[in-house]
């Protein structure tokens, strides 16, 4: 089955169709950058809902359900410049390499994806040049811009996960979980100043750790350009609403500028 979408002289997305990239506190100075690969659940009109009815498209497969509440309100504590992606991961999947089987994924957690069944080697292309590309391009600018000033960056990358997955039907206990890999040293001073508030059951790599062969956002902005980086998942119903989105926004600013003191004073800046 090809993808129904619909080439033209001007690319795939049209004037009906959003930017891609999102900013909140765009000019904000904070050593912090938050970015959310999964914000949004938007499909561009030319792939015509992806062949999926929308209540699909509102499940976790399409978009990590709260957290784009949850830095906003992050972003606003910190004031800190947050990078969001409107597109959904089913469109094109964000935090992936380009070589990833999940890329451009042609079933999500049980639900067959019509328009990602073999997708013609053109449609593919326009989802990364207009979609993929102009958010990572964005990333990679703001901090190549505060490195070249010999300022601090510290990259905060936003997620959340389902309670539980369909296609593997079991609890997930964790309230957070943070993901890393080998430059973890901000990520265990987060977990140290998180392990105070005894109410939580924090996951170290759980539900998800950090793929180097097939992740992108943290593997190539964090772990290679050697940069402190925390991951958050932070599960979904708690998220659901919007004071469960401001309670997790005021629960995490503390415990981010906690630790980037923590970090600032080991480096003497």
């Amino acid at each position: 089955m090809t993808s129904p979408l619909r080439t033209s002289s001007i690319g795939l997305l049209t004037g009906g169709d959003p930017p891609p990239v999102g900013l909140h506190n765009g000019e904000a100075s904070s050593p912090f950058l938050i970015i959310c690969d999964h914000a949004g659940n938007a499909v561009p009109a030319a792939l015509a809902g992806l062949g999926l009815p929308q209540s699909e498209l509102d499940r976790h497969i399409g978009v990590d359900i709260g957290i784009l509440g949850v830095s906003k309100g992050l972003s606003d504590h910190l004031q800190a410049p947050l990078i969001f992606q409107r597109y959904s991961r089913l469109v094109a999947e964000c935090n992936r390499r380009l070589d990833s089987p999940s890329f451009m994924t042609p079933i999500s957690d049980g639900t067959l994806v019509p328009a990602n069944q073999d997708p013609a080697a053109d449609d593919r292309q326009a989802r990364i040049r207009e979609i993929v590309e102009p958010y990572h391009a964005e990333i990679s600018g703001r901090i190549d811009h505060r490195l070249a000033a010999g300022l601090p960056l510290i990259l905060v990358s936003m997620h959340s996960f389902t309670p539980s997955l369909r296609a593997a039907p079991a609890p997930r206990p964790w309230h957070i979980g943070l993901c890393y890999h080998h430059n973890r040293h901000f990520s265990d001073l987060v977990l140290d100043e998180l392990a105070h508030q005894r109410d939580l059951v924090i996951g170290r790599n759980e539900p998800y750790g950090v793929n180097m062969a097939e992740d992108y956002s943290v593997p190539v902005h964090g772990e290679e350009r050697r940069l402190p980086y925390v991951e958050f998942e932070i599960r979904q119903d708690l998220i659901a609403d919007a004071s469960g989105q401001a309670a997790w926004a005021e629960r995490l600013a503390p415990v981010l500028s906690a630790a980037h003191a923590r970090l600032a004073m080991e480096s003497g800046r």
